[in-house]
């Protein structure tokens, strides 16, 4: 069976799906690797491909609301801490996250799993809800904005398109708007612009803190497979699920050779070693349902709060019943 697959390419996750050196059972998989701008939206409106990764949050949105396209497979590709990517104007008199309230807050996609993660934190942690803020959205450095997908946000809620001649990373610079959610960092911030820096300065003590709190590394894609190839052959979620674990262990395993430097880390020893404390060894990068049971309800839980998902989602609900069966899944690789 050939199947195309829509993804990113990670180095130390996805690499041997794409040159071949890890093959799904049963599939001839051409995995072809899509810019993130372009890969939600594609798979959202068209289908267009029979694998993809897939926005965790956008993903319970869709179901939510009674989407059912896609089956999705517990594989994690993209994790990532968010208190580093929450920047503000240094004009703004915003000296900790709870100055942000009555602020004006630019984010490229409202629904992105980012801006998802970094708004609960910004209410639990710091007592800011969503309806405080001012939202704006529209593209990230260059002027055009494309929404993935329809929203429907509580009424409360006060979010509106910058003008079609604009972009969000210029807004900040100028102070027009007061902080920005980005999946990446500013190009003024990179520049050592003294107009922009981030919320939390040591962002990487305060995500370990986080972490150390709530034992939460969070989530931000998911695989998601078309639901009639699933209907169709339900053992595709998992071979799909022991090549994307396989494909991780085997790369794992080159970056754990630390004689020759497997990637220009010059501190990677002593990187991998931090992790290892940090996740008391377990791999941050996990996959399947029970290692992330807390994630995911965390996800759930978040999305309905913050209006984009209109009910509580059950995992059952988001991922095929053949995920949920251990241990089989669980010895792939």
């Amino acid at each position: 069976m050939r199947l195309t697959a829509g993804g990113c390419d990670y180095w130390d996750r996805t690499r041997p799906l794409m040159d071949g050196s890890v093959r799904p059972s049963g599939i001839d998989l051409n995995y072809i690797v899509v810019p993130l701008q372009d890969l939600f939206r594609r798979m959202v409106q068209h289908a267009e491909f029979d694998i993809a990764e897939m926005s965790m949050s956008t993903y319970v949105a869709l179901v939510a609301r009674g989407e059912k396209r896609f089956v999705g497979i517990p594989v994690f590709p993209s994790r990532n801490f968010r208190h580093g990517y929450l920047f503000i104007n240094t004009g703004a008199s915003i000296n900790s996250p709870a100055d942000l309230r009555g602020k004006k807050i630019g984010v490229p996609h409202y629904q992105m799993t980012a801006a998802l993660w970094i708004r609960a934190l910004i209410q639990h942690d710091f007592g800011v809800h969503p309806r405080e803020l001012q939202w704006f959205t529209g593209g990230m450095n260059k002027p055009g904005f494309v929404e993935r997908t329809d929203l429907s946000l509580p009424a409360d809620i006060n979010l509106q398109e910058i003008p079609e001649d604009r972009h969000l990373e210029e807004m900040l610079e100028k102070g027009d708007i007061d902080a920005l959610i980005s999946p990446v960092r500013p190009a003024a911030l990179i520049a050592g612009d003294d107009r922009v820096e981030r919320m939390f300065p040591d962002y990487r003590k305060a995500e370990q803190d986080y972490f150390r709190r709530t034992g939460i590394f969070p989530i931000m894609h998911t695989v998601v497979l078309r639901r009639e190839l699933y209907e169709r052959d339900p053992w595709i979620t998992v071979s799909i699920y022991e090549a994307y674990e396989k494909a991780k262990r085997l790369s794992k395993a080159r970056l754990l050779v630390t004689g020759p430097l497997a990637v220009g880390l010059p501190w990677l020893t002593a990187d991998l070693e931090e992790i290892d404390e940090v996740f008391g060894g377990e791999d941050p990068f996990a996959y399947g349902i029970d290692a992330n049971r807390k994630v995911l309800e965390t996800i759930t839980q978040i999305s309905e709060e913050q209006g984009l998902a209109t009910r509580r989602v059950e995992l059952e609900e988001l991922f095929a019943a053949e995920c949920f069966v251990e241990p089989a899944i669980g010895e792939a690789a």
